[in-house]
This record gives C-alpha cells, structure tokens and sequence, in this order.
C-alpha cells in the first residue's frame, strides 16, 4: 500500500520535441504492423499508380526481404526524395479530407517503412531518367541514375531491424507467409482488371509462385466472378447468386454463396468499400443477419460483397491502417445488404449447391470390377429379367416391360415403388420438372425423384419443415404478430439514454407484438409481449434488444425469438420421417419445393435434397 507510484517524482519531466527519426518508427507502429501490413501498404500504392501487373516477392515470411514491382505511372527523379518525407502524398491536397478516391492518402507508408528497415526505391515515370533512392533505419541516402524499363521496384529488407523489440513479436515463417497470402489475395478481389503474382524467393532465385491471377477482361460482374474463382475457389463461383442494388447514394455489387455453401467460421467473408478491404462490424452484422433465418448458428455464410458510394458518405480516415470505416449514414448501408441479400436468395429458388451433390458421390464407394464391360457386350434386358427369374423364384418378369417387380412383401428397409403410382395424376412430362417425377421412397423418409438428366433424393421431413415455416413467416408478414397484454405491465429500469433509444424503435417492436412506452426517467414499461412466444422474460429481452443496438445499430432479437418458435412449430408439424406417402403427395411435395423460396436447405441450414446427374451416376458403374 505505501510503494510509490512510479509516476509521480521529484524531478518535473521537461517536454521535448521528437526527431523526425523516433517519430516515423512511432508512425511505423501504427501503420506497419507485421510484413503483411508493409506489402498491404505497398501494393496499395501500386494500385494507386494505376499498375495493372503487379509482382510481389518476399523471403521468409517478409522478414528478409519484400519486393513490390509495378508497370504503374512511376514518379520522376525530384519526387523521389519527397516520397520518403512524412505526410509527402500526391493523392490528395489536404482541401478535403473527405475527397478520397485513392487507397492511400496520409503520407505515411513510404517514411514508416524507411524507419524500420532498409530501402530502396527504383522509379521511372514516362518520358523521364530512371532513378534509385535508399533509406535505411531514416536515414536518406543520395539519389542515383538507375536502369528501369517503367513504373517502380520496391525493395525492403531486414523489416524492423531498426526496432528489434517489433521482432520479438512476429510469428513463424509461414504465418507471416500465409498473412501476406491472405493480404494480397483480398486485394486482387477488389481490382479483377489487374494482375497479381507473389512468389516466395526464400531459398534464392526466382523462387516459387505462390499465388498468381493474371487480370480480368469483360464487365465488372464477369470479371469479378472469373477473379473470385481464382481466389477463392471454383465451387464458391459455382454456387454463387451475383448481388446487385443500389439506395440513397449507396451501390451493393459481389457474390454470395448459398446458404448450403456454407463455412464453419467467418474466412470466406469478404467486404469492400469503394474496393478497399476492411473489417467492419457494420457490414459483418448486416451479412449475419441476412443469413440468420437459413443457417445454424455454427455456421457461416461465404460471400465477396462491394459497397460503393461518394466519398462523402464515408470516413475512411478512422484507423492508421485503414480498415475501419464510419459511415454517414450505417442504417441505410445496413438495410441495403440485408434486403439484396435476401431477395437473391429469394430468386435461387429451391436451387442447393453443388458441393451437396459432390459430397453425396464421393461417399459411394464402389465394389472393384472386372474390366470394363462394353455395351454391346450388355446382355438384353429380357436376358437379364430370365436370369433374375431363374435365379429368384420370388419374383416373376412383367410381360408387358420387361421390368423385375417384387411378387411379395418387400424386405424391410427396401425400396417402396410410389404407390398408386399407376393411378397418379402425373404430367406426361412429369421428369421435365426441376425436381422430376417421384418414383419410389426409401426408409419411409427419401423420396427418390427422376429427372430427364438424372435423379433427385429429398428428405421429405427436412423440405416439408422449411415449407411449413415459410408459409407461416408469410401468414406473420400478412396479418401481423398478435400481442398480448400484461395484466400488470412490467416496469425495466437502465439509464435515460438506454430508455431513448429502445423508445426510438417503439413503433418496430410494436410490429413485433412488443408494446412499449416511457414510464419516467430511464424507466420503461412493457405492456405487450408477442403471444407466440409465451411467458416471456421482459426486462432480459428489452436487454438483449438495446446490446444489438449498441453492437450493430439495429436488432433481431424479438424478430428472431419469433422465427425460432415459428421454426420449432414448422418442425414439429411437418412430416414425419417413417410416414409411407402416396405417390400424388410426393409430387405435391416436389412441385411445392419448386415454388417456395429457400426451400433448397431446412430451417436448420442442411439441404433438403441432392441431385445427381445421370452421367456422375453411369461413372460409378463403369460406364464412362
């Protein structure tokens, strides 16, 4: 209790100016991060020269060495030594700071990254000399004739050696690798047009391509979707609804997958403003909460999505690395996503990725064979049914088609034949369908369904429970939630300024079923609680209302608390596995799937059905 308070001495400490030096590694600490933050930096810079091939090369993990090669503009001999002054930049006039257009604004990389390494800057600009520059730990070298096609080479080694403390901190080789990896990929989805190759030179040489994406040519949604192929993978561009709406300023463009393509964590999300890269809490929630009525809270959705807007509307100058945003007006860019989102996912239908059909061939695991048996070497199918016959007394040959049919009672667990399939009121075309015409159901809960290029399996418990729960969100969106009214209204006490803000959305929570009003100070009386829900705990759902305010700007709570019991009644009321059907309600079933929005995966984000093409299926036997 009576150790001094290293603080507080006898000496008054005297204020001091800093050098340029201590204040570009202060600078540096804020900025360049680990060797990823540097290439980040420099590639921005890159792209801000309008390059369109870029070549970044580094040595382990950036440590030893990072080199950025661009085509870009170039800077002329006299710009060379500015570049390396602090807050020295081209890109804005300091009129405006809300007149961003580039990725870089503040001056700050190039000396930064000077500070605590070695170097060397080698530019050429069109019509002028080639020159280098070197600055090592802030100390600026003399500038020198250099040979350069065009546009610039930046070289940096020995990150933080003039900073030994920031080594101490970075991780292993390949983490700082795979950081950089990451860093220039989420770059290469923002600009499609250009070309990017990274390679790691670590043993000498010309090293090992990395990751390389040569750039884009056709429209914005063409390239974007050839990019994200390349980047993030074939299957995501295969199962991917293209995002496109535009409110109040704000255009919404990119690609999200379907709720069937989905992640076990939050990697495949990718978000852009004004196609810098950024993390921002907004755009996450607006993302979730988009895809909270079709995916388990394990997973997540995968998506690459690009906000734009006038810079006006934005404040990027929040954070030194410029990967936070503010935007003027979060309820509007919120509501965007949320909506496009939504109505894509709408239009896909009942349509489920094709991972799910990938998935279902890759667990067959065929016998082994005798060697390919050609199709003129097939016997008949009337030789094959007599053979059968021989083989099988239980089972006769139908006269008419040649098909096998059981004679008897089927073993338990095997396939039942649609009953009353004969009678049924099936389309002569019934396969035409997208979910084709039922033929049979297996273990009282698949439906197995022809198709003219192959088959369907349904989950008839799993389809009919999403159909089921979106008929009832639509009877909820047609004639509201009915409230009921507390015999004695519960009064909630938390502060005035929490008490104003549950206020402001009175009137959405009465929509909800939820009836509030101010009861004085910071106190709030509920009056109603949605009936659906019950007995419901009043003052811990206002709280969870005012957290997701605070967090997202916006909440779901009541909304979602109704969903879920709307999610329990679909579950419960729906088939049930172990019911036979007959062969009319199994095409009801399907012809109602391919009606009904989201019916591609149930309420619990599996999918309801698998198809499988006829050809995937004849490569199982051999035959192709």
């Amino acid at each position: 209790m009576n150790a001094p308070d290293p603080k507080i001495g006898d000496i008054r400490p005297q204020i001091r100016q800093l050098d340029s030096a201590a204040i570009n590694r202060i600078a540096a600490g804020e900025v360049v991060e680990r060797p990823a933050s540097a290439v980040k930096e420099l590639v921005e810079n890159a792209l801000d020269a309008q390059a369109r091939r870029i070549d970044i090369a580094y040595a382990d993990g950036g440590k030893t060495l990072i080199r950025i090669a661009d085509d870009g503009h170039g800077m002329a001999p006299d710009d060379l030594p500015l570049a390396l002054a602090r807050h020295a930049t081209s890109k804005i006039d300091g009129s405006d700071l809300l007149a961003i257009h580039t990725f870089g604004f503040r001056g700050e990389a190039l000396p930064s990254l000077g500070a605590v390494g070695r170097m060397t800057i080698t530019s050429r600009a069109a019509g002028r000399d080639a020159a280098t520059i070197s600055v090592n730990g802030g100390d600026i070298g003399p500038l020198r004739p250099a040979a350069l096609n065009g546009g610039t080479v930046v070289e940096l080694r020995d990150l933080f050696y003039a900073t030994p403390a920031r080594l101490k901190f970075m991780r292993t080789d390949r983490a700082e690798a795979l950081a950089i990896n990451d860093v220039v990929k989420r770059l290469a989805m923002a600009e499609p047009h250009v070309g990017f190759t990274l390679r790691d030179v670590s043993g000498g040489g010309e090293g090992r391509v990395v990751f390389r994406a040569d750039a884009q040519t056709g429209d914005l949604f063409d390239a974007l979707r050839g990019r994200l192929a390349r980047v993030m993978g074939r299957e995501f561009a295969e199962n991917a609804l293209p995002i496109e709406a535009e409110r109040e300023g704000f255009r919404l463009t990119g690609y999200a997958a379907l709720p069937t393509y989905s992640r076990g964590s939050a990697v495949a999300q990718h978000l852009f403003v004004n196609a810098r890269p950024v993390r921002d809490k907004l755009l996450v929630g607006a993302l979730r909460g988009a895809y909270a009525d079709f995916l388990h809270r394990g997973r997540h959705p995968a998506a690459a999505l690009f906000v734009t807007c006038p810079p006006h509307l934005v404040d990027v100058n929040v954070h030194p690395a410029k990967s936070e945003v503010r935007f003027r007006d979060p309820g509007v860019v919120r509501g965007l996503i949320v909506s496009a989102l939504r109505h894509a996912l709408a239009e896909a239908g009942h349509r489920a990725s094709t991972t799910v059909a990938g998935a279902t061939l890759g667990a067959f695991r065929p016998e082994p064979t005798q060697p390919r048996v050609y199709q003129m070497d097939r016997p008949s199918a009337g030789a094959i049914g007599r053979a059968l016959q021989a083989q099988a007394p239980g089972f006769a040959e139908t006269p008419v088609s040649g098909r096998i049919e059981p004679m008897g009672g089927a073993p338990a667990g095997a396939a039942q034949a649609a009953p009353d399939a004969g009678d049924a009121p099936e389309p002569p075309d019934a396969t035409a369908f997208p979910l084709g015409a039922a033929r049979a159901q297996l273990h009282e809960n698949y439906i197995i369904a022809q198709t003219t290029d192959g088959m369907v399996i349904v989950d008839q418990h799993a389809a009919h429970e999403r159909l089921v729960y979106e008929r009832l969100k639509r009877q909820m969106a047609e004639n509201g939630v009915a409230a009921q009214a507390l015999l004695i209204p519960e009064i909630v006490e938390m502060s005035a300024a929490d008490a104003a803000r549950l206020l402001e959305m009175a009137d959405e929570l009465a929509r909800l079923g939820l009836g509030i009003e101010a009861f004085g100070g910071g106190a709030v009386a509920v009056r109603e609680t949605p009936a659906i829900l019950g007995a419901v705990d009043a003052r811990a759902l206002l709280l969870d209302v005012l957290d997701e305010l605070a967090d997202e700007g916006d909440s779901r709570s009541v909304r979602e608390r109704i969903e879920a019991v709307l999610s329990r009644i679909a579950c419960h009321g729906s088939i049930r596995s172990g019911r036979r059907m007959r062969a009319e309600e199994m095409n009801a079933l399907l012809r109602e799937m391919e009606a009904t929005p989201h019916s591609g995966q149930c309420n619990h984000g599996r999918p309801t059905y698998v198809e499988l093409k006829l050809a995937d299926i004849e490569k199982l036997f051999g035959r192709r």
